[in-house]
């Protein structure tokens, strides 16, 4: 055969944008660029310029307690008109490094001292005033590299529940560190979201109705009916 009929192999063509993959070291624009690229990954982070791909979930030990925490963020903010938003699995802008993507998130209004804001595209700018990690596999990421990501940007309140301990720990940021919030009768109390009472064994062993009970225990404090009515003139 002539040489000039020979089959001529082409090199592939390279992806126009290259994957993300776990462990790599991206800035936010490119994370954001490779991630939008990749419709079929639900959930990648970026954690001090590190991307962070977890492993699938587990229904015991992550899905069912995280739909716990949603409940309860649910049943306390349709006790509260006019609070702001709450959800789950949304991606944050907090710095240049650190675009994490909480199990769940609630926000405080602008006007009532919220310091985040929802941006054009959908995507959330500046620290969420709680934001809620479910932890099994990444206690070591929650608890370290995410905790400092999250303090440094403001992020007022942190709550990490331990699944594998059978622990749940609630930080409170004060002049700049991050300090447990320590339980009353079992009891942890919201410094920023008045009312929002979590009853810690109940939330532990899986009983909704007297983690609700908590709640109601909560919103019946001036405390509660003073922030609604800030909430009411916002």
């Amino acid at each position: 055969m002539p040489l000039a009929n020979l089959p001529i192999a082409l090199p592939a063509k390279r992806p126009l944008v290259p994957p993300l993959r776990n462990g790599d070291r991206l800035t936010r624009a490119e994370f954001e660029r490779r991630y939008a690229a990749m419709p079929g990954v639900n959930k990648a982070e970026l954690i001090e310029g590190v991307v962070y791909m977890p492993s699938p979930v587990r229904f015991k030990g992550h899905g069912k307690e995280n739909a716990y925490l949603i409940a309860w963020l649910g049943y306390y903010s349709s006790k509260t008109p006019g609070l702001g938003d709450f959800g789950d699995n949304s991606t944050v802008r907090l710095d240049e490094d650190n675009e994490p993507q909480p199990d769940v998130l609630m926000l405080l209004p602008a006007a009532a001292g919220g310091t985040s804001r929802v941006d054009d595209d959908g995507y959330i700018s500046g620290g969420p005033e709680l934001a809620c990690e479910v932890s099994f596999s990444s206690v070591s990421i929650d608890l370290h590299d995410k905790l400092n990501a999250y303090r440094r940007n403001g992020v007022r309140e942190y709550l990490v529940w331990r699944t594998e301990d059978a622990a749940i720990d609630w930080f409170v940021l004060r002049e700049g560190r991050y300090e447990v919030l320590v339980p009353t009768d079992g009891v942890i109390q919201s410094t920023q979201f008045p009312g929002l009472w979590l009853d810690v064994p109940a939330m532990l062993r899986g009983d909704l109705p007297a983690v609700f009970a908590g709640v109601d225990r909560g919103v019946t404090t001036p405390e509660h009916a003073a922030f609604v009515a800030k909430l009411a003139k916002a």
